[in-house]
């Protein structure tokens, strides 16, 4: 079965792929043996649960602030965009945070294909159906629901970010939530995807920042 969805893209599909969306040539598999061999006591509680949370979130589905706010979080979420800004940002006003910035740049690469070329064909579960028009336009993932990106990449950002610097760690983490959180609000995936994503950028930012210390917390490893 193909899937025969117009592009939403103009890069190249190698690039693409990379960076979270499927070509538009590609075929889609069959769901994975790891979806359908899921346990039903165990499948039904994490229905339930995007249920509810997505229950929760429709009462804030067209409230223009709240579209405001979440719908462009969630633009910003595409290619890491807004964590790439902020590495950005914070290099041009502190240049002493320029090993942090590179270390990130990196991580963001490196997490990018592990998560959307890697894990995410391990899980090809569809995404959360809404057929209502959408108040502002989103890139639209060709990419199997589980788990999200946008949350993989915000919650190793956040980690990443405040290592060094635990009193920003609210900060961080609070724009990796508001990031994550969007992806359910826009309907592109449940929150079950959320949870795993933010968990698995949490586990990927501890084990990168050990191998790989960068700036004050590498100075603090050697003193």
């Amino acid at each position: 079965m193909t899937d025969t969805a117009p592009a939403d893209h103009a890069l190249p599909d190698g690039m693409v792929e990379a960076l979270g969306g499927t070509p538009a040539h590609e075929f889609r598999p069959e769901p994975s043996p790891v979806v359908t061999l899921l346990p039903e006591r165990a499948a039904n509680p994490i229905a339930a649960f995007d249920q509810w949370v997505d229950t929760w979130f429709e009462k804030l589905r067209g409230n223009k602030i709240a579209d405001h706010v979440l719908y462009g979080a969630s633009a910003l979420g595409d290619y890491s965009l807004l964590w790439h800004m902020v590495s950005l940002g914070r290099a041009v006003a502190d240049p002493r945070t320029e090993r942090e910035g590179v270390r990130l740049a990196a991580a963001l690469a490196v997490e990018s294909v592990a998560v959307n070329v890697g894990i995410k064909s391990l899980f090809r579960r569809d995404r959360p159906a809404w057929e209502q028009h959408r108040p502002r336009n989103l890139r639209r993932p060709r990419s199997s629901s589980f788990p999200s990106g946008h949350a993989t990449s915000g919650f190793m950002a956040a980690t990443l970010l405040s290592r060094s610097r635990p009193r920003q760690r609210p900060l961080w983490f609070g724009l990796a939530t508001v990031v994550a959180a969007s992806r359910v609000h826009v309907k592109i995936h449940h929150a079950s995807d959320v949870v795993g994503g933010a968990a698995l950028g949490l586990a990927a930012g501890v084990v990168l920042d050990r191998l790989f210390p960068a700036g004050n917390a590498r100075r603090r490893r050697r003193g």
